[in-house]
């Protein structure tokens, strides 16, 4: 593969996205993370360099992926050294964070003489690690088309939205909607626990009638056991429902569903249990306020 990439946060999806493009035949030229030592070890593993700068990653690379945590850090990376040189090069930017901040992004990039497409996830590690993302896509057409190749590499199924923004709209509505049935079905569960029901025979009747969906199939069975290793972090959660509440608030529509849930994820945050993975709402309903012991 000809083109270059640099990576700009190696978290658990960053760096399994790097390492599934370096598996696909793609020089990884450069990895920048605030936390140095993960840029360090991953560089290791793939042979690429770690920048000592943002302004490194850009010059060393003809498409940059940045997955980081949210608004903020968008705005710092773009705004301390990711655009310098930046002329001719590609941003593809994952992160789950405001619309607004990836229109910005583009404008910014343009003035620039570079490009930038929002490429929205759904899905978790081993999606990212095997490349069978799914990727919701929003920016100029020909960002998107210059784009494909390498998406057509982290992905299954690419979803071409409209202009940025669009893209990370539809995402939030994603985890809105995906937070509200992991919540659903957590107080579905302690119900049942409750009443002395058979957990595994009440998670077999809901997937065969309409209390089924994929958050039952990807999380019924760690909510039982409580073993909420984090693949999607509660705190991510409470971030992505508090985007969703701002553009139903922004349309003038009260989503009363939407806002008990991100109540409830953020008392997980409030209590410590933030970095638990999203499963770990079960916590706020099952008996006690932290993770089950292991077994002895």
């Amino acid at each position: 593969m000809s083109e270059k990439i640099g990576f700009v946060g190696v978290g658990r999806m960053g760096s399994n996205m790097a390492r599934r493009l370096k598996d696909c035949g793609y020089s990884i030229s450069s990895i920048y993370d605030s936390q140095t030592a993960a840029a360090q070890t991953l560089a290791t593993e793939l042979g690429s360099a770690t920048a000592a700068d943002l302004k490194d990653v850009t010059a060393s690379s003809d498409v940059i992926i940045t997955v980081v945590t949210d608004d903020k850090a968008m705005k710092e990376i773009f705004s301390k050294g990711l655009l310098v040189r930046a002329k001719g090069k590609l941003f593809i930017n994952c992160a789950t964070v405001t619309p607004e901040i990836h229109r910005w992004v583009e404008a910014k990039a343009e003035k620039k003489g570079a490009q930038a497409l929002e490429a929205c996830m759904a899905s978790s590690i081993p999606q990212a690690r095997e490349g069978k993302l799914y990727l919701m896509c929003g920016g100029r057409q020909e960002a998107f088309e210059r784009a494909r190749p390498i998406l057509d590499n982290l992905g299954n199924s690419i979803r071409y939205v409209g202009p940025a923004g669009k893209a990370a709209e539809a995402k939030a509505l994603v985890n809105m909607v995906m937070n509200i049935n992991t919540a659903g079905l957590a107080e579905g569960l302690a119900l049942a626990d409750a009443l002395g029901l058979d957990l595994p025979t009440v998670r077999e009747i809901f997937s065969q009638t309409g209390a089924a969906s994929r958050v039952l199939q990807t999380d019924g069975e760690d909510m039982q056991n409580r073993d909420h290793s984090c693949f999607f972090s509660a705190a991510h959660a409470a971030k992505d429902s508090t985007i969703a509440l701002k553009l139903a608030k922004d349309k003038g529509m009260n989503l009363p569903l939407a806002a008990a849930t991100k109540k409830q994820y953020d008392r997980m945050v409030a209590t410590g249990l933030g970095e638990l993975d999203k499963s770990g709402i079960a916590e706020l309903t099952f008996n006690g306020r932290g993770p089950k012991p292991a077994a002895e």
